[in-house]
């Protein structure tokens, strides 16, 4: 069996596992590793042919089965297990072989290792992968990063196994170190924020409109049809045909409003403000989730005080108003997403093609979307763009579609139902294309309590003035 099979994979659990059944669907041979021999024995079971997929819970016997270079993928937590399983390998491993990290990790972690290991001469690189289970079984989108050189023993692979968008596989290197891992975060920021959107519409539509679950099953589908065309959009259609099988009812209704995190949306927030780079609408997606799990204190709240009674809104009306502003406040989202990437890649030297990253994302992706389309010619036409926005393709998709956005929010304030990702969406367009900011206020206010000085509109040069004088 030694130098028998093509790629290694260590985490045999629904994502690896899947994922090695792709590549060996895909025709390479795969070997599975994982300490927990049920899982070992579900995937040799699921594989059928050992020739063609097997597993070992054994390390020294999983590498010495793979063909040099070694290229052995990581689909375990992100963490000190990353770091676990990497120490673990590292004894038997060769000059020249590959590890890749296929997890959720922090990008300065995949900067330490990478570091870590080419000291020992073992490539190392970070590749998101983003589809969920199903994604890993027929086809993800696959964001690696790393040594160019060692991406190419992998590219066929990941070529074979990866989404295909009119024949184009979704993957593509994107840059050194960490840039995989970076863009996999982003990409899940800005999944962060399309969720909140479409949940917020969705309270909307049933508060103001009174649409039942059926209606909201068939206005979401119909959505989907259309310029709303997308993964989130779909899957949230069809969530609302879905019957309680431990009830009367549909599910929808019965499951908590508790939303839980595993922290790329706060990484993306946090990261962001590091760089000075603005994304609201992803930071307050966060925060609802926050306020989400305050379930608690939400319901005494509730008791304590009053709120609007929604006054009802036809629903055609609602409902081509609630598709305008969802598309605009998408569009918003993607914005700040490639907007925070555009700047990540100056910072860290990442050397990021934003239209190539848009372009891998539009199918297998969880924020795939037919916009992803538009996005990827966008980018094309103007390499150096710095915003969506800044883009004459994008204008008037905005300009017909933001008028709805205000409606909304202005409704939503009036009537008490929250929409805050909406809100962001809008603020943050209404300030990003305002010549003028009453920031000059707030320069003041720094300079007369802090002696932090300003700079004038008339003159060149930094002032500071007495003020109390």
């Amino acid at each position: 069996m030694a130098n028998t099979y093509d790629f290694g994979l260590v985490g045999l659990g629904v994502m690896g596992r899947n994922f090695i059944l792709n590549v060996a669907d895909n025709g390479f041979t795969a070997y599975g590793n994982d300490l927990d021999e049920e899982k070992v024995n579900a995937l040799i079971e699921e594989g059928g042919d050992a020739n063609k997929v097997n597993a070992t819970s054994d390390v020294a016997t999983f590498v010495q089965g793979l063909s040099t270079p070694r290229k052995i993928m990581l689909l375990v937590p992100a963490g000190k297990v990353v770091d676990i399983v990497i120490d673990g390998l590292l004894p038997h491993l060769d000059k020249g072989d590959i590890i890749i990290d296929g997890g959720n990790s922090f990008f300065t972690d995949t900067d330490r290792r990478e570091a870590y290991l080419q000291e020992k001469g073992i490539n190392f690189f970070g590749a998101g992968v983003s589809g969920g289970a199903k994604g890993a079984r027929k086809g993800p989108s696959i964001m690696p990063g790393g040594s160019r050189d060692a991406y190419q023993h992998v590219k066929p692979i990941f070529e074979a196994v990866s989404a295909k968008y009119k024949g184009e596989p979704c993957v593509a290197y994107l840059g050194p170190k960490s840039a995989g891992n970076y863009v996999k975060m982003v990409h899940n920021g800005i999944e962060y924020g399309l969720m909140q959107l479409t949940s917020e519409i969705y309270d909307l539509l049933k508060k103001a409109g009174g649409l039942t679950n059926e209606e909201l099953h068939e206005t979401y589908a119909s959505w989907n049809a259309g310029r709303l065309q997308s993964f989130l959009v779909e899957i949230t259609s069809e969530i609302f045909e879905q019957k309680d099988d431990l009830g009367d009812g549909h599910l929808v209704d019965k499951i908590l409003d508790k939303a839980k995190q595993k922290g790329t949306g706060k990484w993306t927030s946090q990261n962001a403000m590091d760089l000075g780079i603005p994304v609201p609408t992803i930071d307050v997606a966060v925060s609802m989730r926050e306020i989400s799990a305050l379930k608690e204190e939400r319901v005494k709240a509730d008791e304590i005080y009053d709120r609007p009674t929604p006054e009802t809104v036809v629903k055609g009306s609602l409902t081509a108003k609630a598709e305008q502003a969802l598309y605009f406040a998408f569009i918003i989202t993607y914005a700040q997403g490639m907007h925070q990437l555009a700047d990540a890649s100056k910072e860290y030297g990442y050397e990021l093609e934003l239209g190539e990253i848009a372009k891998i994302w539009r199918a297998g992706c969880i924020i795939r979307a037919a916009l992803l389309a538009d996005i990827t010619e966008a980018f094309k036409a103007n390499v150096g763009l710095q915003n969506l926005l800044l883009s004459p393709s994008f204008v008037d998709k905005v300009q017909e579609t933001v008028g709805a956005a205000r409606e909304l929010v202005a409704y939503g304030a009036t009537n008490g139902i929250p929409l805050p990702g909406l809100s962001n969406a809008l603020t943050y367009f209404d300030a990003y294309t305002s010549s003028r900011l009453p920031l000059n206020l707030i320069q003041a206010q720094r300079d007369y309590f802090g002696s932090h000085t300003y700079e004038r509109l008339d003159k060149k040069g930094i002032f500071h003035t007495e003020w109390d004088e």
